[in-house]
């Protein structure tokens, strides 16, 4: 092997010609002086068609490239202009960097993996770069990896929904595929046009194609999709239904502790505020304690345990073996909360009845929106290590990086390679 086919192997860099190398002290830096060969040459960045020079630009300049060993390395070589004939005058491409990037791909692509795998300060030292310089990195490669890979191809089935990503009402509105388990989709916004762009992106003839588009019942999402696919089945998701019966348990629970108050047994209002917590879980969920300390409710308020049992009766409505005995527990929770005589379980009871048929296609098709719950606690803890990117463009870009399989290989690794 030659000195400079092995500078090239050393460094990670691929389609050039070294010419020279030289050490600058004043960088504490290995200079590596090369050109790309002529397949790669006077290329525009856009369509990689070959141009014609139109002048040599701003002269030499330098990308960072790979450390070798401890030693920082710089990749100099000329960066001339050349005239395309569909994109103007532009900066030729070269084959170890993306256009515009003052960083050879293999350095970005390590910064990439790490930024998906590692925490921000082992990213940081170990590159030698600022975590903003990490978030630009991230947001160049995950476009990148988008132009090559159509994540909306062959959609059937979806999940839609939402997620903070910082104070101040700040949301993106997150697309996951049922099927393969991928993020698919992802922008700032939580309003009905965030969804019609996801529509627009898609394209009519695929939005055709989709079967079943699964959420949590907000207003904005049902609007899009009744507006952009009216044919969809729309099931609701039944975490959220057993939350609304949470929440209606939380506000008799309430109402009861203020009367106990009122009445003047702080002895009771104090034991039933410790109660919250238990009531809220599943009963397989609770622990000796919790449930000996709920075995008294009835004894206390016939309201309160009415109340509870009609919260899990709409829990086990879900977990029935078969659609016919789901669908009759539906039937019979609602004829029960419409005499309970508890107005938040008679409300909700309407509010069942709104969204029946989305109920009853979530029994039908055992399908819920546990898939995009999961996808959004990760997007929660990326986005406590985005934490320093300027703006949602970097959380996007290593949402995407991680959870639509986007992430790159690590320089001179195959797959193969990874699990040996």
């Amino acid at each position: 092997m030659s000195i400079k086919s092995l500078w090239k192997k050393l460094v990670g860099v691929e389609g050039i010609a070294v010419e020279a190398w030289d050490y600058d002290e004043s960088l504490d830096s290995l200079i590596l002086v090369v050109r790309p060969k002529w397949a790669g040459a006077r290329r525009c960045p856009e369509c990689r068609r070959r141009c014609s020079v139109y002048d040599q630009g701003g002269g030499r300049r330098r990308w960072r490239s790979l450390d070798l060993g401890t030693t920082r390395v710089l990749v100099e070589a000329l960066a001339p202009r050349v005239r395309c004939r569909w994109h103007g005058v532009v900066v030729a491409a070269v084959p170890w960097a993306r256009p515009g990037s003052w960083f050879t791909r293999a350095f970005e692509d390590q910064t990439a993996w790490l930024a998906v795998h590692a925490n921000r300060t082992s990213v940081s030292q170990l590159m030698r770069i600022a975590w903003r310089t990490v978030g630009r990195i991230v947001t160049t490669v995950g476009e990148e990896a988008r132009r090559h890979v159509d994540l909306l191809a062959g959609l059937r089935r979806i999940g839609i929904d939402e997620v903070s990503y910082r104070k101040g009402q700040k949301y993106l509105t997150v697309v996951v595929d049922h099927g393969s388990g991928r993020l698919v989709w992802m922008e700032p916004g939580r309003d009905a046009d965030t969804v019609r762009r996801f529509f627009d992106a898609l394209g009519q003839e695929r939005t055709q194609q989709l079967e079943i588009i699964t959420a949590d019942g907000a207003g904005w999402i049902e609007l899009a999709v009744q507006e952009r696919a009216p044919h969809v089945i729309r099931c609701l998701d039944p975490f959220h239904v057993v939350q609304w019966a949470t929440r209606a348990l939380d506000k008799v629970r309430r109402s009861v502790w203020n009367d106990l108050r009122i009445d003047a047994l702080p002895g009771l209002a104090s034991r039933l505020k410790g109660l919250r917590w238990a009531m809220w879980k599943n009963p397989e969920d609770l622990t000796p304690a919790q449930r000996e300390s709920l075995g008294w409710i009835p004894k206390i308020n016939n309201d309160l345990y009415r109340a509870y049992l009609l919260k899990e009766a709409l829990r086990v409505v879900f977990h029935a073996p078969t659609l016919a005995q789901s669908i009759s527990r539906l039937d019979a929770w609602v004829r029960w909360a419409r005499r309970s005589q508890l107005r938040p379980f008679q409300a909700l009871a309407r509010s069942i009845v709104t969204y029946y048929d989305r109920i009853a296609a979530t029994i039908r098709y055992r399908i819920s929106n546990a898939l995009v719950e999961a996808r959004n606690t990760q997007i929660r803890l990326l986005t406590r290590l985005a934490h320093g990117f300027k703006s949602a463009t970097a959380l996007i870009g290593l949402s995407m990086l991680k959870l639509a399989g986007l992430c790159p290989q690590l320089p001179g690794r195959s797959l193969s390679t990874n699990l040996s």
